[in-house]
């Protein structure tokens, strides 16, 4: 009798197994001749040659179908043991429109054109500018392409950053280094991956800095290759700090750099480095301009018309 172990990597074991470990006693079941014990985050397979061959099939065909959906049904156990590829339910929404599936098989899409367009070409150009107001889902349609890019083997990490500016909020008198005071801040970023990522692989990706998030003070001196750059709340750059940011970025790198014109934090004396970035950087290929508007809110419905309402104020 020969043994095999294969070792589960970046999964959620309760996820990947199932709950008191059903779908792999499923997978156990199908084949009586050979004994599969998990243990850990490993997989032991003892039998013939040609069951061992099957069981791998089956696991691997299982690993690829969590790696992209996030969870295992027992349904989905029993459609790959029958030799048919069976996916999650149906959830009524068209692939087209699916940037990936997240986190407990939580399906992330472009919900509205701009979105969509915005997809889509963060597809064709490296350096794409995602410009429009508050819940239009800028930031978190950027953090989905960019975790797609990475889980697709496109790049092999993902930076995301933002300028340390204050939103009507003192930093200097918070504890802790500039990275600290401004982890806050950073939450959207965090709650999006969150999402997106399962916790154990997020983990992984922040220690090893797979994923990196961190103050655009930290960027400066730095070539950043084979990586998808984020950079959030543009509007709060200067114009050299844009500059900065944008020479950042090495041969094999895309950026994806959203900001919200209308919520300017900088002192009245700065120009911010988006509104200047819009008159320098147009017209070179390469880069596109993609703006959102409130057709795009995705946020409670009431959020449209305070934005509405604070336009016509304004003006």
């Amino acid at each position: 009798m020969l043994e095999k172990i294969i070792t589960l990597e970046d999964v959620s074991m309760v996820d990947f197994l199932g709950i008191h470990n059903s779908n792999i006693k499923e997978v156990a079941a199908a084949f009586p001749e050979s004994k599969i014990i998990s243990r850990g985050n490993e997989i032991r397979i003892q039998g013939t040659a040609p069951e061992i061959i099957r069981i791998t099939d089956v696991i691997d065909s299982l690993l690829a179908h969590y790696q992209k959906y996030g969870k295992i049904t027992n349904d989905n156990v029993k459609g790959y043991l029958n030799g048919i590829s069976k996916m999650p339910v149906a959830t009524g929404e068209d692939d087209d429109d699916v940037i990936l599936y997240g986190n407990k098989g939580l399906v992330v899409k472009a919900k509205t054109t701009n979105q969509k367009l915005l997809v889509e070409q963060a597809g064709k150009y490296d350096l794409v500018f995602a410009i429009g107001p508050a819940g239009t889902g800028k930031t978190y349609t950027a953090v989905a392409i960019a975790v797609r890019a990475l889980k697709n083997k496109e790049v092999r990490k993902i930076i995301i950053t933002r300028p340390a500016v204050e939103a009507g909020e003192n930093l200097g008198f918070l504890p802790g280094d500039l990275k600290e005071k401004i982890d806050p801040y950073l939450r959207p970023i965090y709650d999006a991956l969150d999402d997106m990522i399962a916790p154990e692989k997020l983990k992984l990706y922040l220690e090893s800095r797979v994923i990196e998030i961190a103050p655009l003070a930290y960027m400066r001196g730095r070539t950043l290759n084979n990586a998808f750059i984020l950079l959030d709340e543009a509007q709060n750059t200067t114009p050299m700090q844009m500059k900065m940011f944008l020479t950042r970025m090495g041969p094999s790198s895309k950026a994806i750099i959203t900001g919200d014109k209308s919520q300017i934090d900088l002192p009245k004396n700065l120009k911010s480095g988006l509104i200047d970035s819009l008159t320098v950087l147009k017209g070179i290929k390469g880069i596109s301009f993609v703006e959102l508007d409130g057709s795009d809110v995705v946020r409670h419905r009431l959020v449209k018309d305070i934005l509405a309402a604070y336009e016509k104020s304004e003006k």
